[in-house]
């Protein structure tokens, strides 16, 4: 299950004060969950640029405060730069990561707006997917005669910000505007090619780049330009959407490249942004020989290009990550001109690095054991619950895979990539439950160890016990619902797999069957420990019915799988 994550990327108007900058990061960083990716500050800009990621309403909260500590610190009745701003918190945006949708992002944003309007008394034009109007969604139109213009706009020309006041009083002369907005994530790539000259790169850049070239009569590049009746020049619109590029050289390679920003992956993802470099350098004679990303990316970039390499060569996705990704990089030659280690440029993989905390499914097969085999109570048998069924999927998904790539069965490799991508997805649900079981009978000790001294402590200790109880009761049922999901692959690969694989689907079916039932017992467990009897009944009723379910299912796998052995 995807966890839920968003990115902010906030541009404070200090460049130069690194006390001030450093304040405004603490104030974000002091909110637990979130962590900070980037500072990148700039003198000449007099600009800082922050990002910092975690879960939705954490990231909100960091915001929140960020801007506040900025609005204190920053007077931008003093303040000049290079780069076009209105405010202290010139623009905020927020980012969809990972398990959040765009729409959702938008309503996080305008619920931010509106609470730094309210009660930060600070004016706020919501922007790009999180504008109410078609016009705000260009931040141009938002920044309008920048700072400077505040005043005019606000007064003489009427203009209202989304939330926050629309007078120009003292406190708004020192904090200026603010834009939050909600889009899609920026990724910055350059295209190596094959050739040190810039006009080429450029050419190709003008016929990708959604902007595309200036029609001209005759020569397209000498001739003159061509306007439409109202004198306004005509374009030719480029391939891609949503792209941005322009032909460099750069000296330390000593190459050309076609530098680009992808502002919108789901519009136009990576691997086709490529795809369409490579064939419009190619029509001029130049070959594209790899990449370059800039800065970080989300894993789903990386995940979705691996996946679409490998469609093309007919080959099954439904392989672990790691090896996706493998794909993308020497897909995209990404390691073209420098190795490219994914645990530096995934947001994700940063962040799973930042946690410390050891985890059980990074042990070894042997460590497992060792760890299980100790004398303490957990890891036990929810963990290895879960653990059996994540073997599960993993086997189902293998037949899938030798099914996909059996002699003879190349048209039928789509049907078998989708199970095997099918058994990936659960065998990675499967095992986060492994230490999510563990975790969740921690937390029981940890709510038997509060103090009980005072009745509000006995009370709280009590509620705390319980809701630890419960969570202990919901997570074992969780394994059993995804593992018996799993009954479903197996089935389908004992029957339509490949044969000399099938006994992989029986023990595959085995396990979950383990899986289900295991779990079983702990919901079970659990569910003794609840005061609220009416709920523990239901429970434990939904988890037998499931129970159920997958000793009768199992059986009848296993029949087919004797069966087809003979």
């Amino acid at each position: 299950m995807s966890r839920k994550l968003i990115e902010c990327v906030p541009n404070f108007s200090e460049g130069r004060d690194m006390n001030i900058i450093k304040q405004i990061t603490d104030a974000a960083e002091s909110v637990d969950g979130v962590r900070l990716l980037d500072v990148d500050p700039g003198a000449a800009t007099n600009r800082t640029v922050v990002t910092f990621v975690g879960e939705p309403e954490q990231v909100m909260e960091a915001a929140f405060r960020a801007v506040k500590k900025a609005s204190e610190l920053i007077d931008m009745r003093g303040h000049h730069g290079e780069h076009p701003r209105m405010g202290a918190t010139d623009v905020c945006p927020l980012i969809p990561i990972s398990g959040v949708t765009m729409d959702e992002c938008v309503e996080y944003a305008r619920s931010l707006a509106k609470r730094i309007g309210e009660e930060l008394q600070i004016p706020v034009f919501c922007y790009e997917s999180a504008a109410f109007s078609p016009e705000r969604k260009n931040l141009a139109v938002c920044r309008q005669g920048e700072y400077e213009g505040l005043r005019k706009r606000f007064t003489e020309d009427g203009v209202k910000p989304d939330f926050g006041p629309s007078d120009f009083n003292d406190f708004v002369a020192g904090t200026g505007a603010t834009a939050v907005g909600a889009r899609d994530f920026l990724v910055a790539i350059n295209y190596n090619l094959n050739t040190t000259s810039t006009r080429r790169a450029n050419s190709i850049a003008f016929d990708v780049r959604e902007k595309g070239r200036k029609k001209r009569e005759g020569d397209p590049i000498t001739g003159p330009v061509v306007k439409d009746e109202d004198g306004n020049i005509v374009w030719i619109p480029g391939t891609l959407k949503g792209c941005k590029a322009i032909g460099w050289y750069i000296e330390e390679y000593g190459i050309a490249q076609v530098s680009m920003n992808v502002t919108n992956i789901n519009e136009t993802p990576v691997h086709v942004a490529f795809d369409e470099v490579n064939e419009k350098a190619y029509a001029r004679g130049i070959r594209v020989t790899g990449s370059e990303i800039v800065g970080l990316i989300p894993k789903r970039v990386l995940i979705d290009a691996g996946k679409h390499y490998l469609a093309k060569q007919n080959r099954s996705a439904g392989i672990p990550e790691g090896d996706i990704i493998n794909i993308a990089v020497k897909s995209m030659g990404l390691d073209d001109l420098k190795p490219f280690n994914p645990r530096e440029k995934v947001i994700e993989y940063i962040l799973e690095d930042m946690d410390k905390s050891a985890k059980l499914i990074d042990l070894t097969c042997k460590g497992f054991a060792e760890e299980t085999s100790r004398e303490s109570p957990a890891p036990g048998g929810g963990s290895i619950s879960a653990y059996m069924g994540a073997l599960a999927a993993a086997l189902g998904a293998m037949v899938a895979n030798l099914s996909s790539h059996k002699q003879g069965w190349d048209g039928r490799c789509p049907e078998f990539s989708a199970w095997a991508e099918k058994g990936q997805n659960l065998m990675y649900e499967l095992l986060n439950l492994v230490d999510e079981d563990t975790a969740a009978f921690n937390k029981i000790m940890d709510s038997f160890s509060l103090p009980k001294k005072t009745d509000e402590e006995k009370k709280a200790r009590t509620a705390a016990i319980q809701a630890a109880t419960l969570y202990a009761t919901e997570v074992p049922l969780r394994t059993m619902k995804a593992a018996f999901k799993t009954f479903e692959l197996v089935d389908a690969m004992a029957v339509e797999g490949n044969p000399n694989s099938v006994s992989d689907a029986g023990v595959g079916a085995l396990a979950a069957r383990s899986a289900v039932l295991g779990a079983f017992l702990n919901v079970k467990i659990n569910a003794a420990g609840l005061k609220d009897r009416e709920l523990a009944e239901k429970l434990i009723q939904e988890a037998t019915i499931i129970a159920d379910k997958a000793v009768e299912i199992e059986r009848e796998i296993i029949a087919k799988v004797n069966e087809k052995i003979g």
